[in-house]
């Protein structure tokens, strides 16, 4: 009897584990949501199928400047995510950077656009710090991610030198995240 109560438990958990969906927010080295490192420009529309997507063409096919893509929730009108192709004007082409800006979307650690420097430093190895005019550009290759950081939460004699080589120690733990991307390359 108990053999049997068990196997019957064991084979609810087999296809109820199975049929679990897939988390849409969930921000991976190679995924966010339903979205993957492979997926086509082409593709977009049956992804996002719940959600509006509007895409910016320059005017200038010959350019050759990639067109960004924004997805918006349909119900609410947030803005949820830009994407950037790796080609312009090709529906073949796949996403080469995608700009996180709905909270929601967060790592397997936590990590979403709304922490700060310390989140980041604390849940992953910070591979380099970059100086730009006015932001600081933190990359994480262990999930192929960029967060901006507003030099205005730097310490003051820290902001307005591009040359100087900002260390992790000099950024104050509270400093928010600006912006959240995810790099494919």
């Amino acid at each position: 009897m108990k053999q049997a109560f068990l196997i019957l438990i064991g084979i609810y958990l087999m296809f109820t584990s199975c049929n679990s969906e897939p988390d849409p927010y969930l921000v991976t080295k190679h995924k966010i949501g339903y979205l993957s490192d492979s997926t086509a420009v082409k593709d977009l529309a049956s992804i996002f199928s719940n959600d509006s997507i509007s895409r910016f063409i320059a005017g200038d096919e010959f350019i050759g400047n990639p067109n960004l893509i924004k997805v918006y929730e349909k119900e609410t009108q947030t803005l949820l995510l830009e994407l950037t192709p790796k080609e312009a004007l090709d529906s073949l082409s796949t996403i080469q950077s995608v700009r996180l800006l709905d909270p929601r979307y967060k790592t397997k650690k936590g990590l979403n656009k709304l922490g700060t420097y310390k989140d980041i430093s604390s849940k992953y190895n910070i591979s380099s710090i970059q100086n730009t005019l006015r932001n600081l550009i933190v990359s994480v290759n262990e999930i192929n991610a960029y967060f901006t950081i507003d030099k205005s939460e730097l310490p003051e004699n820290l902001r307005y030198d591009m040359t100087q080589k900002i260390e992790s120690v000099s950024i104050p733990d509270k400093a928010k995240i600006k912006d959240f991307f995810i790099q494919w390359f």
